[in-house]
Parts: structure tokens; sequence; C-alpha cells
């Protein structure tokens, strides 16, 4: 979105496959970017094509769902990244004062340390042409709906999760809660992202209304905020701290990432890099497609959902070579994609998709689906198992009676409960993460269940019985 008010203007960037907001300032011919996404392209095609100057990079805070685009940017602009209070770059920067003001054409940009998130975490303030608050972009400190989770910086600050928390009541209710109720407020994340746990699905918000419907400013003491912030928060995907330390310390340039994934690799090619690099095959194809003929032992995570975070939090190893397999024409998204998240080592893709292997006469396999209509007619509610790998709420608000909860992202634990002599159904709400679960089972030797097309969301529309009730004692092979 993009708005106009008086002599500058502030665009809002949103990725949706991250849930991430970058934002761009532009006045009296220089510009200002915040938490830039790592391809610059786009940045500096707007700069272009408005004819100003990138005169600063700002980021709220290090981050650990992403990685910036900061370096890659300020080598190609010449433009200084700045940091909040505390912060310890592995590069130049700036690391500004609490409460110092950087001039940007006829406008001004504050700096608010904000700490609780991570210690460095720092709002940026947007003063107008009369130095009076106009917006306020929060990175991970305020969300709508939410604040930022204050678990993921523990180690580094040397500090609890209580303590932290406490730091992030002190910035929210001494720094930002004093401020106008009409100040726009611009979070660094919406509805999806794994940084916190209750945001609203909308993108920009007054501060005046998050003050009424966010559950986090609305606590009647610190220890009631505390314990309210904390409770419910889920483990953070295991990419998280890699991305922080890159963001910190440094990365390579993506341009480096693209070129070398953007080699096509002839199926003997593909498959003798494969075998000497123990390279993971990821095919990123939609799960329809993939379930019909794949790859032996690829793992399916389609391009068309929330790809990047999927793969942060199915593969382990962010260093782990990768080679793709595309839809021809999409191997630069996924490689995109991939190293916003981290993952750099993709060592090329298979030169005109699957249909050339298929062609070559090499071996595939298939994931076993049947639709929804024909689980309901084949599964015997109470004698055969049936596995949701939906998240804990989708599953507590409606499910198959009788069914097992195991949630796609704690497969490495649960995979272990599985009796591999004896057969199950599998199904997610509507397939994806379903076919990420199919795929990683059969590339570890279980092939003794059948996976349901359209999930949940298919078999809700037949006859099959429904229920809300959990057992939270079920064990699986039990």
């Amino acid at each position: 979105m993009e708005t106009k008010q008086k002599n500058h203007r502030v665009e809002q960037i949103y990725t949706g496959c991250l849930a991430q907001g970058a934002y761009y300032i532009v006045s009296g011919g220089e510009a200002a970017i915040i938490d830039p996404l790592r391809e610059t392209r786009p940045y500096l095609e707007r700069l272009e094509k408005d004819g100003v100057k990138l005169k600063y990079i700002f980021e709220t805070h290090f981050h650990a769902d992403f990685v910036s685009g900061h370096l890659d940017l300020s080598k190609a602009t010449g433009a200084p990244i700045i940091y909040g209070p505390t912060a310890q770059c592995g590069f130049d920067c700036v690391v500004a004062e609490d409460g110092q003001e950087f001039s940007l054409g006829t406008v001004k940009i504050k700096v608010l340390h904000t700490p609780g998130h991570t210690m460095e975490s720092t709002c940026f303030l947007l003063l107008d042409e009369e130095g009076q608050p106009e917006a306020l972009f929060t990175g991970d400190t305020l969300f709508l709906g939410d604040v930022g989770r204050p678990d993921l910086a523990q180690k580094a600050a040397n500090m609890t999760q209580e303590e932290l928390a406490g730091l992030l009541y002190d910035s929210l209710y001494n720094k930002i809660l004093p401020l106008p109720d009409h100040l726009v407020v611009y979070p660094g994340h919406g509805a999806g992202s794994a940084c916190g746990k209750n945001m609203m699905k909308e993108t920009v918000d007054t501060l005046g209304n998050q003050k009424k419907v966010n559950y986090a400013l609305k606590q009647p003491s610190k220890e009631a905020f505390i314990k309210a912030v904390l409770e419910g928060l889920t483990p953070p995907p295991g990419y998280f701290g890699f991305n922080a330390m890159l963001n910190k310390q440094g990365y390579g340039s993506y341009e480096n990432v693209l070129n070398q994934g953007m080699r096509a690799l002839s199926p003997e090619e593909f498959e003798a890099v494969a075998e000497s690099t123990g390279a993971l095959i990821l095919d990123t194809r939609d799960n329809s497609v993939f379930a019909q003929g794949f790859i032996p032992n690829s793992i399916n995570i389609g391009l068309k959902g929330d790809f990047a975070p999927w793969v942060g939090a199915m593969i382990v190893d962010v260093k782990q070579p990768i080679l793709l397999v595309c839809e021809p024409g999409t191997e630069e998204e996924a490689i995109t994609r991939l190293s916003r998240v981290g993952f750099d080592n993709v060592l090329g893709h298979l030169k005109g998709g699957f249909e050339t292997w298929k062609n070559a006469g090499k071996e595939i396999d298939t994931v076993p689906r049947i639709t929804a209509e024909e689980f309901a007619q084949r599964v015997r509610i109470g004698k055969d198992k049936i596995l949701d790998v939906r998240k804990e709420s989708e599953f507590a608000a409606e499910h198959v009676e009788e069914a097992y909860n195991r949630p796609l992202q704690y497969i490495n634990d649960w995979i272990k409960e599985i009796n591999p002599q004896e057969h199950f159904y599998l199904h997610c709400a509507g397939g994806y993460r379903s076919m990420i679960a199919a795929s990683i089972l059969q590339s570890r030797g279980y092939r003794n269940f059948t996976e349901v097309a359209g999930g949940f969301n298919a078999i809700a529309k037949t006859g099959i019985p429904k229920t809300d009730y959990v057992c939270q004692s079920k064990v699986f092979n039990a």
C-alpha cells in the first residue's frame, strides 16, 4: 500500500511468503529503506524510477526469520546501515543513540530504543515537516494484535525470557503507549509469521486502535504482561539462530547465490551432483503434481505457499546442499525465496524440470493419494489410524473423530512413533502440509500410509464424523 502526505511518501513493501513488511520513505529527493529483504533489485529500481538517492538503510534489529538485504544494498548505493543502541555489527554500521534524529528531505526519523524482543530492537518515529509524530515503524517490538516474542534473544542477551519480557513491557508502556493515538503503526510482520502468536491479518493500523484491541497493551501490570506474552509460545524454527548470525556478522552476495542456483543441469549431471555432494532434492512443484511422479527421495515444499518458512522449519541444516526441481521458469523465484531465509547452498536445478527426468527414463516415485470421498468410503473410524498434521489450534477447532494430531513442524519427533508395518491415513487442511510430510516419510523409508487430497477442508464436506474433543494423551503407535 502507499500513502501520500504533504511532501513525503511512505510505501509498505509487503512480502506474503514471509509475512514481512519493508518500508520505503521518500522526501525531498532522498530516500530511506527500513528492514529490506535479501534481493536488492526491486529497491534499486524504485530509487531509479523516483530519481532519488538512498540516504539511509535502517534496521530495527538483527532479524531471525529472514536474511536482510542491508549489506548488498549499502554496497550498491553507499548508504549507511543504521541500527539502534547496543547493536554490535560484524561490518561497518552506524549505532545510533536513543532519541537521535536523522534528516530525510523535509522530514526526520527519530530513534526510539525499545529492547525486549532483542536488546538492540529499535522503533523509528517519522516526524513530519512540522516536527509532529506521524508514523512509527515498529519492527518486531509491536505487531498489530501482538508484540514480539521475547524468547529468541535469551542466549545473546544472557537473560531469561521473563527478563526480556519485562524489558519489552517497559519499552511498550513507557515509550510507545504515551505517543499520540493518531500515529500510524507500520509493523515488521503480519499474520503467518513465527515471530508472534496472535497477529492480525491487517498490515497497517493506528496506535489508538492497537491500544484498544491488542491484548499485550491492555495488561494491568508488568507481571500480567509477562505471563500473557509468554503463554502459548511454540518453539521457534531451527533456522532462526543462523539467520540472526548472518544479519549480525555478514553474508555472501545474493548475486553469487543466484548465479550458482541458476546452473541448469541435465538429468545425468543432476544425478551425479546429487550422488557426489549428498544434496537434498527439493521439489517445489504443486503437491497435486508432485504426488503423480517425482525423483525418489525428493522433499516436496510447494512454491505456491509458505515456501521459505516451511523450508526453514523442515530442513535442519541451513548449509545443506540443495538441488532444485521446479516448474520451468520458476527457478529464480525459488532461489530468491530460499536465500531470504539463509539457504544459500543451492547447487543448481534440473533443466526443463521433472519432465526432462521422466523422458530420460530415470527412476520415479509416487505418493499414494486418494480423494476425500474415497477416504470417507474406506476409513473405519476407531479401527483405522488417521494422522492430522495441522496445528494444534486447527485440530482443536474440529477434526475427524479418533484422529491423532501430529503437527508437521514436529515431524522429526513424532516420526519415531510410527510403526512401519501398520497403515494410516494422512491429511492436513488442504494438501500442502500433508504432502510435505508424505515426502519426508517416504524419503525415510515409510510407505505404509495413504494421503488424502484436499485435506480436512474436503473431508469436512463428507459425512465423516467430526469432533472438537482433544485427548492429549493419545500415543500414535499404541
